[in-house]
């Protein structure tokens, strides 16, 4: 979930109500406040209302949700006389641009912060970390329309942003921050996206970085924006976002031509919603008028359908920078929102149950109790993996049954874990300044093919790492748990050979432990000794073991 950062005095300004109030009723439209500084205090938003990753959109949220403003925010967009070319090689590259201009801005420190803090939100809310929808904000000045958006020979040069000197985009991709970052959106193709101006210009190198010359300053007054990608509809909705936020800060929205079409499209999306079912979802009692109002205050404009008494229709309109709307139920949890969950009458259920403690938890709970009284932290890594970190960097083969992710969001997410150790390996990678010895540990879940089953990995890293120190570990582990066990030669190759062993219980191999292969600790960029193991939680259940 997306934290963002608020400033008091600006939303203040842009609401037209006190911090203090909104403190105490923005967490009533799903929101967690973090933390509370001097002039700002920093909110986390879930990811499906981007549209809220701003000062200008919470703003927006909150004077509905206080009955200042309510009903759509409709955006009048004029014409710009702005046009947009595609240069057709960019089609399986990066072929998507929407497009707008924003002019008589007034920019402050704030603000500047504000939409640039919108931008990163959107690269990884929607953007997927800029390989679906990258952004570009432009001073339009600096610049003569018309624009192209072309496929470039990796050549060219311009100076990129933040830089004083012009680097080709070859050198931009090594040596540039933001393109040694994003280097394999692109690095695969023969030519690179590209936006210049009638002059041949550079303003932008999409996904990568925006020009120098095209900086947004306090100076800036109107504004030329790009969203580029692989994501039509995610581009787009980009764009709608990003105008709005920039009209609630006081902007007027243009439009302009990517060959030929008009954009952005700022009009609202018509449903009909049925106030039965929303109550019998919600638990409520309203009439379609009661659920008209909500919904105004949650920023959609809604009518009866028919006799406002007896209809059991309601037509809303959804505002153009809402992409989570994608659901009748969408529309019914923002009645939810706009009642009040402080509303809610707390009631006992009729079907009276007695809850009690898993098995496998109350298993991962004594796990966890054991290897903390051993001297080792409990991290979490995520469940989702990739094979380089799972097999190719721990010199271990490919799972035959490992479940792949059908659409990755990203190539480091693609697969669910098989196993915790080579997370736990990344782990000690991200944490090799901080001071050693470090010990860690983490049990939970893994999958193989269609099944999920519990495991425990842990990790010792410091100068004297070694075979001796794991067994002691591995030992006294078995130890607690109260089995009987033996250890024999292993072949897993992320284990030093010699140095390594298998867990054997009632015959059965159940787990691994040794020193950590030096191919696999220099695979992972550290250069100290680790010593490891991981086990099979599935002993504890001997029913369970196939």
């Amino acid at each position: 979930m997306a934290v963002i950062t608020l400033p008091y005095k600006y939303l203040e300004e842009l609401t037209g109500v006190d911090k203090d109030t909104i403190i105490e009723r923005l967490p009533m439209i799903a929101a967690d406040i973090e933390r509370y500084e001097d002039d700002h205090f920093d909110v986390e938003f879930f990811p499906d209302r981007p549209d809220m990753y701003s000062p200008e959109g919470v703003a927006r949220a909150m004077r509905g949700f206080l009955n200042i403003e309510t009903g759509l925010k409709r955006y009048d967009v004029k014409p710009s006389g702005i046009r947009f070319t595609t240069d057709p090689k960019l089609k399986d590259i990066r072929p998507f641009l929407a497009s707008a201009v924003i002019r008589g801005l007034n920019f402050t420190s704030e603000s500047i912060q504000s939409i640039m803090g919108l931008q990163e939100a959107l690269h990884w809310a929607i953007g997927r970390g800029r390989s679906k929808v990258a952004i570009g904000i432009h001073d339009l000045d600096k610049v003569k329309a018309p624009f192209r958006y072309i496929a470039s020979e990796k050549s060219r040069k311009f100076v990129p942003l933040d830089f004083d000197r012009e680097m080709s985009m070859d050198e931009i991709l090594k040596e540039h921050p933001k393109g040694v970052s994003y280097a394999k959106l692109v690095e695969k193709f023969e030519r690179y996206p590209l936006i210049v101006d009638s002059e041949d210009n550079v303003l932008s190198f999409p996904p990568i970085i925006n020009g120098e010359l095209t900086k947004v300053t306090t100076e800036t007054k109107n504004i030329l924006l790009d969203c580029t990608g692989t994501d039509e509809k995610a581009v787009r909705i980009a764009a709608n976002i990003i105008c709005a936020a920039l009209a609630e800060a006081g902007g007027q929205i243009e439009s302009v031509e990517v060959d030929g079409v008009t954009m952005p499209n700022m009009e609202p999306v018509e449903r009909t919603v049925s106030v039965s079912e929303c109550n019998k979802l919600l638990g409520f009692s309203l009439n379609a008028e009661e659920m008209c109002e909500n919904l105004r205050r949650m920023r959609f404009d809604a009518e009866p359908v028919g006799d406002p008494k007896t209809t059991d229709k309601v037509r809303v309109l959804a505002p153009c920078y809402r992409n989570d709307i994608m659901h009748d139920w969408d529309i019914f949890e923002d009645v939810a929102i706009a009642y009040g969950f402080d509303n809610l009458v707390a009631e006992l259920p009729n079907t009276f149950t007695i809850g009690k403690e898993h098995p496998y938890q109350k298993n991962l709970g004594l796990v966890r109790k054991i290897m903390t009284g051993l001297g080792f932290m409990e991290m979490m890594p995520f469940t989702l993996s990739n094979d380089r970190v799972m097999y190719q960097n721990m010199r271990r083969p490919k799972c035959a049954d490992a479940l792949y992710v059908l659409h990755p969001i990203s190539e480091e997410q693609t697969m669910f874990r098989t196993d915790i150790l080579p997370l736990m390996m990344e782990t000690l990678q991200t944490n090799q300044h901080r001071e050693l010895p470090q010990r860690l540990f983490s049990a939970g879940d893994v999958v193989h093919g269609r099944e999920t089953y519990q495991t425990v990995s842990a990790v010792s890293m410091h100068s004297a790492a070694d075979f001796s120190e794991i067994y002691a570990i591995v030992d006294a582990f078995m130890h607690e748990l109260g089995l009987e066990y033996t250890a024999e030669v292993s072949d897993d190759e992320a284990f030093l050979k010699g140095r390594r062993a298998d867990i054997i219980v009632n015959g059965k191999k159940v787990g691994v432990f040794g020193e950590i292969h030096p191919e696999v600790i220099t695979a992972f960029d550290m250069d100290q000794p680790v010593s490891a193991f991981e086990f099979d939680l599935r002993v504890l259940y001997p029913e369970k073991i196939e």
